[in-house]
């Protein structure tokens, strides 16, 4: 069994719970919280909860470490402090930081002979896996992503983080027509402003904070400052209400030529009822793929493009060349 502990509890630590339940060779051996730990109920039964300030205790309990903290400031100090320890992996999102946050994790896990896994998830994760694929295949051509409609939990918690912010929620959509124009294979040339809307909904501690907390909201660099946002206050009732999913989801296009007139277009699409649960099942999958890498002796920081999918599927090789090839 591949024994895994979580760190952090909240949406994406339980869809990281619930894919654990997925998968018979794995176990889950504690969740780790920087709550009080007996104020958190987790959905396995059996399982204690810790501080998060006893998680080096428990090293030599866990196989792997999937750390469940926000990417605006969480992950970029949790991850390289804790692959010192463990083996890990991170959702780290925000995609201008991840040259950065690579080599952070790299030093430490280097030194340490550990491995750290980073920006794993759909978008970083399966979404940069697939535009890596498309590019090779079609040299001659131009990549698009579109995510959406739907809620972005790293933006909905970098909202959450502004003083002043009760509660949050941050919905991307894509714009129709840019959407068609690429699916057509028209290969057109889009801004970022081009692509996507974001919608955010926000309850606020009091009113009179209402303009200043749009202003932080609309001016935040790396997240919303490149795009059309509109922000919209509501009460905690209404968000409780017509809020309290995370539905996701998004396409990656490549379109071009192989010889002159000669078009194609690629396209890879989630449709996701739960944002953490489809992530938190990524981030389970390649927990496999990093105990497979300890095994072989290896170390470093690492991401989805080095890992072959026998790495991370359950099924024997025969298996696979059997039945999935």
């Amino acid at each position: 069994m591949i024994r895994i502990g979580i760190y952090g509890y909240g949406n994406l630590a339980r869809g990281v719970e619930a894919a654990i339940k997925k998968n018979d060779d794995m176990e889950l051996v504690g969740v780790f919280t920087r709550r009080a730990p007996e104020t958190v109920k987790i959905n396995t039964k059996g399982v204690n909860v810790y501080s998060a300030n006893d998680v080096i205790k428990h090293k030599n309990e866990i196989d792997v470490l999937i750390i469940c903290g926000g990417s605006m400031s969480d992950l970029p100090e949790m991850t390289p402090e804790l692959v010192k320890s463990f083996n890990v992996i991170d959702s780290f999102d925000t995609h201008a930081r991840i040259p950065e946050h690579y080599k952070n994790v790299d030093k430490n896990a280097m030194e340490t002979r550990h491995i750290g896994v980073i920006s794993l998830g759909w978008d970083p994760g399966m979404f940069s896996l697939n535009r890596a694929i498309m590019e090779s295949i079609l040299p001659d051509g131009e990549s698009y992503t579109f995510w959406g409609k739907g809620v972005s939990q790293g933006h909905s918690d970098a909202i959450r983080r502004i003083k002043g912010v009760l509660d949050a929620r941050q919905y991307t959509i894509p714009v129709d027509s840019a959407l068609e124009a690429v699916r057509s294979g028209k290969r057109p040339n889009l801004t970022t402003r081009e692509k996507h809307t974001r919608l955010c909904y926000v309850v606020s501690s009091d009113p009179k904070e209402n303009a200043r907390i749009e202003k932080e909201i609309k001016e935040m660099p790396n997240y919303f400052a490149d795009y059309d946002t509109t922000v919209n206050f509501i009460s905690m009732e209404e968000m409780k209400k017509n809020h309290s999913g995370i539905p996701h989801g998004g396409f990656v296009f490549r379109s071009g030529e192989t010889s002159d007139g000669v078009n194609h277009v690629i396209e890879y699409s989630l449709k996701l009822d739960s944002n953490p649960e489809f992530t938190g099942s990524v981030l389970v999958a390649y927990a496999r793929g990093v105990y497979r890498l300890v095994k072989r002796g290896e170390c470093g920081a690492r991401t989805v493009f080095d890992f072959a999918p026998r790495d991370i599927s359950k099924l024997s090789y025969e298996d696979m060349l059997a039945h999935t090839l």
